[in-house]
């Protein structure tokens, strides 16, 4: 609410923000054949970048999932275990 006060107020602190607000001109707009799509004008935020390449960021969050699909293997039988101990057990 604050960043739209901000903009409807001539003497607001209104700043386009990309990712989040901007003030399109009206050329701007009649220039995108007047869509009024938030993505044409905003745009997207910047990324940080931590310098990991892609494959091996890929590989690392591969090998933690196939870690905590295991992890997930293992209490899902211990939970069933337990269920069988208080007669609570599945087929």
């Amino acid at each position: 609410a604050s960043t739209y006060h901000g903009w409807r107020n001539i003497d607001g602190q209104f700043a386009n923000i990309e990712g989040f607000c901007k003030s399109a001109t009206l050329d701007e707009v009649k220039a995108n054949a007047n869509v009024l799509s938030p993505g044409r004008y905003v745009g997207t935020e910047a990324e940080e970048d931590d310098g990991v390449p892609f494959e091996e960021k890929m590989k690392g969050l591969t090998d933690e999932l196939v870690k905590q699909f295991e992890e997930g293997d293992r209490l899902k039988k211990t939970i069933q275990g337990n269920l069988t101990l208080l007669g609570y057990g599945t087929n």
